[in-house]
């Protein structure tokens, strides 16, 4: 598969509205964010990727800011041995749990282990969203539960559920790349339990699941929750992140409205995860 990737440049630079603009793009198609000094790198399949659209987005910015872009067009490689070269470095969430690659090597030890070989999918837990769910599910009661990794990118999240003790998983991505290199993790972990599926929440019909966990991002949340309401088993939790904290209320009234009671919330570098529990 061919890739655009596409370098931002913003000016005057912030942290913050790079995450904004990667949210942004997320709902574009874009499923890669790198960090640079002056902006972000962002990557899509070369057959989603929009020009227009692109234009319009950063037309119509939240911010009052000057944004520039090169478009590169990238022949599909090995991308662990770019990730090895630029990217990704072994993270340790709560020490508890430690995430790395195959290609690493001393690897600081932790309760749970886990290879994540990220290609071009999203979730190697250095995101502030995939961190705080991991410090979530680090909490949890999951032994012999059902549970539902929704948007699930590398499958990280599905992997450590079925550590911890999570019998019968779905996995459940709408990109193609992310279903494959969910099923080369989960090889990779040694881990079986876990059914990986291509598609969105039109899966979810006659589903049932104790514990739902959805990091995508706040429109796609806001428009799937009732699916993901209807398809949680009686006081079954379901863990939401890949928003920001101003988006809160927004989450927690769209979940009054489904049966759904915001029981907690954490914030990472104004990122959030919040727990809610079927009524």
């Amino acid at each position: 598969m061919d890739f655009i990737q596409v370098n931002f440049n913003i000016e005057p630079y912030e942290e913050y509205i790079a995450d904004v603009l990667a949210a942004e793009l997320g709902e574009l198609g874009y499923d890669t964010f790198v960090p640079t000094e002056n902006g972000l790198e962002a990557f899509i399949a070369s057959d989603v990727f929009n020009d227009s659209e692109l234009k319009n987005l950063l037309a119509n910015f939240v911010f009052e800011t000057s944004i520039d872009y090169k478009v590169t067009k990238i022949e599909s490689k090995n991308w662990n041995e770019e990730w090895e070269k630029h990217y990704f470095e072994p993270i340790i969430i709560d020490n508890e749990c430690v995430i790395h690659s195959s290609f690493h090597k001393n690897i600081p030890e932790a309760k749970y282990d886990i290879v994540i070989d990220p290609k071009m999918s999203f979730g190697t837990g250095h995101h502030e969203t995939t961190s705080l769910v991991i410090g979530e599910l680090l909490k949890m009661d999951l032994v012999g539960k059902k549970v539902l990794d929704m948007g699930c990118g590398t499958s990280v999240l599905a992997i450590l559920a079925a550590m911890r003790g999570a019998t019968d998983l779905l996995a459940i991505d709408i990109d193609s790349w992310c279903v494959e290199n969910s099923v080369e993790n989960i090889a990779l972990n040694k881990i079986s339990g876990i059914n990986i599926k291509q598609g969105g929440a039109e899966l979810l019909a006659n589903q049932h699941f104790d514990i739902i966990l959805a990091n995508i991002n706040r429109n796609i949340l806001l428009a799937d929750m009732e699916h993901y309401a209807a398809c949680l088993s009686a006081n079954g939790q379901l863990y939401m992140s890949g928003f920001y904290s101003e988006d809160i209320p927004l989450i927690e009234a769209e979940a009054n409205r489904n049966g759904l009671n915001l029981i907690s919330s954490k914030l990472k570098n104004n990122w959030a995860v919040v727990k809610t529990v079927k009524l």
